[in-house]
């Protein structure tokens, strides 16, 4: 069975999301929003269960969470790392800060460490582009990053 892999703890959860917001289709996002709040990533066994208990194919819902990058598959760190690559923080050194980022980490794009301390993702674009190159910690936004900085901006959290 596609669902063994679950504890009863998850399946409850799971089950309660269901519940409460419906398996209408068109309520796919919705439900996987607050499956990965209270699991905390969407494994597949996690969407095997969904698609099961939303009666939709696995395909339609691994479909939704690969479109979307929102979703993860992977467990995160307890903090997110966004280092914009959008034109602006690009040529004025965004490049340059997630590679300083990746390395002071020690983790790739899309990768968590070890001890699920960060989790490292770029985005295209946060709306800051006066103040490049910008890097965002959890809600915390960091402008006009120089190298220097790095260490010290990741050094904060814990």
């Amino acid at each position: 069975m596609a669902t063994e892999c679950l504890c009863a703890e998850e399946f409850g959860k799971i089950d309660a999301i269901v519940c409460r917001i419906g398996t209408d289709p068109d309520s796919l996002i919705e439900i996987l929003h607050a499956v990965q709040e209270e699991v905390g990533y969407l494994p597949q066994h996690v969407q095997e269960y969904v698609a099961e208990k939303m009666d939709l194919p696995v395909g339609t819902v691994e479909g939704v969470i690969t479109f979307y990058s929102f979703f993860t598959t992977v467990p995160r760190g307890r903090h997110t790392i966004r280092v914009c690559q959008g034109t602006a923080c690009y040529v004025r050194g965004g490049k340059r800060v997630l590679e300083l980022v990746s390395k002071s980490a020690g983790i790739g794009v899309g990768e968590t460490t070890d001890d699920r301390r960060f989790s490292l993702e770029i985005v295209r674009c946060i709306g800051a582009c006066g103040l490049a190159p910008v890097m965002t910690v959890d809600g915390d936004v960091f402008d006009r990053v120089k190298s220097t900085r790095v260490a010290d901006i990741l050094d904060h959290y814990k």
